[in-house]
């Protein structure tokens, strides 16, 4: 069965995403705080995490992305959920969790989003690594490196690149990319690929492997080693 953790400090929130949930099969164990999220993982791997923004303490978005650096734990898909709809908010929680659900929300909606995660989550577990001109991703270990040395880049630039890689010599419009990259449940503006865009080009800046990802006017963007 499939496992997921809540980690919110409102035990009533907590009640409403339990009982959605379990009515749908998942077995869920729970957290109120970041310190007791941590000690569950060290215990048990969930299949996936729920995580308010607004914890007491160490917030949901630095546990974010402790967990997201920790090789334990950085696959681990992560769905965050707060109450900051703005738009700067969300694409600061993309920036390091797979999905951003803003309360108040559906319970139907968040399983809808939970299942959407999972199965995504599933199709981007090949064993392989994927290399094209010196650059590689291992899915395994969750790492990019360019020549050799290692490439640091955030897991929305991660996950791009992943698409990119699989997809190569192909160009695909920022719409395009959103729902194949964000998912197509994820309400950000259009704008918001071109600021990751940016971000993975000065990743892969050093080793001159940024001019793979190329600008197709008029259409939006292609990864290829082709002029």
């Amino acid at each position: 069965m499939t496992t997921i953790l809540v980690i919110d400090d409102e035990p009533d929130i907590r009640e409403v995403i339990r009982f959605a949930l379990e009515g749908a099969e998942f077995q869920v164990i729970e957290a109120g705080h970041a310190d007791e999220a941590r000690k569950l993982l060290n215990q048990e791997t969930p299949d996936l995490i729920l995580l308010d923004w607004m914890l007491p303490g160490r917030s949901g978005l630095e546990l974010a992305q402790q967990l997201k650096q920790n090789p334990k734990t950085r696959s681990i898909p992560i769905i965050m959920v707060s109450a900051r709809g703005e738009e700067g908010d969300r694409v600061r929680g993309l920036d390091v969790a797979d999905d951003y659900i803003p309360k108040p929300f559906s319970p139907r909606e968040l399983v809808a989003r939970v299942k959407a995660v999972m199965r995504r989550a599933r199709l981007e577990e090949p064993s392989d690594q994927i290399e094209m001109n010196g650059l590689l991703i291992d899915n395994l270990s969750h790492r990019v490196t360019a020549n050799g040395q290692p490439v640091e880049v955030a897991p929305t630039e991660y996950r791009l690149l992943h698409f990119f890689m699989t997809h190569a010599d192909r160009a695909f419009s920022r719409s395009q990319l959103l729902d194949q990259v964000w998912g197509d449940q994820v309400y950000v503006e259009e704008r918001t690929v071109d600021v990751h865009i940016r971000r993975l080009r000065k990743a892969l800046a050093p080793t001159g492997h940024d001019r793979l990802l190329q600008t197709v006017r008029g259409v939006g963007y292609r990864f290829s080693d082709k002029v």
